[in-house]
């Protein structure tokens, strides 16, 4: 296997902004993608899948070639080295792989891979947090799991198409896709392709939705004609499909604090063919507390640490801090109780998150049930989807019907 000057500096360039600069992967690849118009669908995915592999075991690769924080470019051509050496390419004659030392490398590979924080590639907090909630058999599991490379998942867009149809119509563009039963609305690639680009998703035939995020909309129990609020809608992706679960009737409120993330929405609900759907940028308590006990239906999908979609952002991993799992636990504690004055009574509520720890989870819906508002709710049913068992990402959710 031969590497390419042109394909591997961007690789190099796009690492050093994510890595010194703190910029987000998927932002940076998206750049990188850009950069040459006569690259093929091979040198894009090469260029892309090798900078999200790197991000993805950037602390394996550092503690081989033994470098720490400080990512200077012959740092990260070092870290390349080590990469492209244990991938079974052959190091081109370039003066930045002069002094490669390969055999050290794999040996280095050996002895740290038996290390698991270093051999899944995470902080050692990170490794201990995992430990205490999940214990050492299930947390070993699911960070293998979180390490494989993302599979891309579209949602069905139901209001304009069928699941056959569309797999039909993807297949005529040589794009493959299977069903699974536990999705219904679900269609996953065989092999990865850049669907943005088809006349399918420029019709709004379908959205990229992970499977487990599928699961969601769901477990709301919606119905057409019901009064629906999504509170943290972001751009949308668990609100168009609640309108289409909703059969574009009714009225689906879609609320943000961010005005730009709503305006995403937006876009996207009009290439999808929604119209049933209000979006209102939260500007205070008097935004929540105009729609108390009047919705039949309250989505939470609340901030989290997003440890159930590292293979999705694996550079999460690295800009993560401990605080900030402290904090937004005290913030998921207060939308929780907050939001929950939404649901009128004998309606229900579903609160859900990315994450796969059962204090951000379980205890969360422990904690409300025994405040006062949360006394004035039924739990009725929870789900909690790990990686390791699913193939997608880890998420929770619970239900609760208002008394």
């Amino acid at each position: 296997m031969r590497l390419h000057r042109n394909l591997v500096f961007t690789v190099i360039d796009s690492l050093m902004a994510i890595f010194n600069e703190g910029q987000y992967a998927d932002k940076v690849v998206a750049i990188a993608l850009k950069k040459d118009k006569r690259w093929g669908s091979s040198d894009r995915k090469f260029v892309a899948e090798t900078i999200y592999e790197m991000v993805r075991w950037k602390r394996l690769y550092s503690e081989i070639v033994e470098i720490r924080e400080h990512y200077s470019r012959d740092n990260v051509w070092k870290m390349f080295a080590a990469w492209a050496t244990l991938r079974g390419y052959t190091l081109p004659d370039w003066r930045y792989f002069e002094s490669t030392p390969s055999r050290k490398i794999k040996g280095r590979f050996d002895e740290l891979s038996k290390n698991r924080a270093i051999r899944e590639s995470i902080p050692d907090w990170m490794d201990a947090l995992g430990v205490a909630e999940l214990g050492e058999d299930v947390w070993t599991k699911e960070l293998k799991a979180q390490n494989q490379q993302a599979r891309v998942i579209l949602r069905v867009n139901t209001l304009k198409t069928t699941k056959e149809k569309l797999r039909s119509i993807l297949m005529d563009l040589d794009i493959d896709t299977e069903f699974d039963e536990n999705y219904p609305s679900a269609l996953i690639l065989k092999e990865r392709a850049n669907v943005f680009m088809t006349p399918a998703f420029k019709e709004g035939l379908f959205e990229v939705q992970d499977g487990s995020s599928q699961l969601v909309a769901p477990f709301l129990d919606v119905q057409p004609g019901m009064r629906v609020v999504d509170t943290c809608a972001g751009a949308g992706g668990k609100t168009l499909h609640l309108a289409s679960l909703m059969e574009n009737k009714g009225q689906l409120i879609a609320m943000d604090l961010y005005e730009s993330k709503l305006n995403q929405l937006k876009l996207r609900a009009r290439r999808n063919g929604v119209h049933n759907v209000e979006p209102r940028v939260i500007e205070g308590t008097k935004t929540i507390k105009k729609l108390y006990e009047k919705a039949d239906r309250v989505l939470i999908d609340a901030p989290c640490s997003g440890l159930g979609v590292l293979k999705r952002n694996p550079d999460s991993k690295w800009k993560l801090q401990p605080e900030f799992i402290d904090n937004i636990k005290k913030t998921q504690a207060e939308v929780l109780e907050n939001y929950a004055n939404i649901v009128k009574p004998g309606g229900k509520l579903v609160y859900a998150t990315c994450s796969i720890l059962p204090s951000e989870n379980q205890e969360q819906v422990e904690r409300f049930l025994q405040t006062e508002v949360g006394k004035n709710f039924t739990f009725e049913k929870d789900k909690k989807v790990l990686a390791c068992e699913s193939g997608f990402d880890g998420f929770y959710m619970a239900q609760f019907t208002k008394k």
